[in-house]
């Protein structure tokens, strides 16, 4: 994967498989500390002990339809390379969370790409879910709960294409805040 926001997309289908009704996603950036991470935490059924020690293993998969499963596997892959690491913590019947750091200016860390997309279509893919999503950069942050957005909206839904084109606008208007405000 070339942007680390398909790796969070490959994580969220796996939260959305274990019936997660909350997903979290976080990414911080803090430049002084040269600190990357992205982190997601979900409310689904949880990993066993015995999957969890094997489960960046890439022919490790819970999927039936192919046996071989790289998402983890590639995203450690991806943190290792740039001195960072990949944790995963699961409790079953309780969630997970994986968490995946990075120097932040190593050369071969491959950027965040286009995450407004990447929410978006998990917002309007997944409706039942709500999703908690919080971008720092050094001291600023960015928050957005899809439980907030839907209590303003009453019964407008996400995915109607003003809500889409609103929400795609003010994610970027705000993530590029973030960057302008740290001199990025």
């Amino acid at each position: 994967m070339k942007e680390l926001s398909l790796h969070i997309l490959d994580i969220v289908q796996n939260s959305t498989k274990a019936r997660a009704t909350e997903i979290r996603i976080e990414v911080l950036e803090d430049i002084p500390a040269n600190l990357f991470r992205i982190t997601i935490r979900d409310n689904g059924c949880g990993i066993g002990e015995k999957e969890l020690r094997t489960i960046t293993n890439p022919f490790t998969t819970s999927r039936t339809t192919r046996r071989v499963g790289l998402g983890l596997a590639l995203l450690q892959a991806a943190a290792e390379q740039c001195r960072g690491a990949l944790t995963i913590e699961s409790q079953e019947g309780q969630g997970t969370t994986v968490s995946a750091t990075f120097e932040h200016d190593h050369i071969d860390r491959q950027p965040l790409g286009d995450i407004v997309s990447t929410l978006i279509s998990l917002m309007i893919g997944h409706p039942e879910i709500d999703f908690v999503y919080r971008h720092q950069v050094n001291d600023r942050i960015f928050r957005l709960h899809t439980q907030d957005i839907r209590q303003e909206l009453g019964d407008v839904l996400l995915s109607d294409a003003p809500v889409v084109h609103f929400l795609t606008e003010y994610i970027q208007e705000n993530i590029d805040s973030l960057y302008e405000e740290a001199n990025l």
